[in-house]
């Protein structure tokens, strides 16, 4: 699906804050808050909005601990996998990737020690051959 510029500047408003109201983005936008809610049911029927969600307070995601887990499969593994990493609420993201590993899932905990049973717990899934951890320390660049 190819995208109007004006279509890519309401996908970045609603990014941004998607409570704003109609009339506070047909503004930003210079359009008519008709035209805009009329533009936002489209996306959402094209499939290019799927949802709605919570973005976190920077102080609430700095207690957190998160780690980066780099994870090798086992040949046939990677439904059997991915459905296992999905049960697991603290599994923030998971990236098919190439190289040495075939996932890397994005982690976050309350604790250290949280994030250890997390790690165990990826390793001890069926078809996990390997992992390789990295705490990430601080985020020094987020355009999340």
């Amino acid at each position: 699906m190819t995208l109007s510029k004006v279509d890519k500047h309401l996908l970045f408003i609603l990014a941004e804050n998607s409570r704003l109201t109609t009339a506070t983005i047909a503004r930003q936008l210079g359009l008519s808050r008709t035209t805009v809610q009329a533009k936002i049911e489209k996306l959402e029927r094209d499939g290019v909005i799927t949802g709605y969600g919570v973005r976190l307070s920077d102080s609430f995601e700095g207690d957190l601990v998160k780690a980066h887990v780099m994870i090798t499969l086992a040949p046939k593994a990677l439904g059997r996998v991915t459905t296992a990493l999905n049960a697991i609420r603290e599994v923030r993201t998971v990236h098919s990737v190439s190289g040495t590993f075939d996932l890397i899932a994005i982690v976050a905990a309350d604790s250290i020690s949280a994030l250890d049973v997390i790690i165990d717990a990826i390793g001890g899934i069926d078809g996990v051959e390997r992992t390789l951890s990295s705490i990430i320390l601080s985020t020094r660049i987020s355009r999340e």
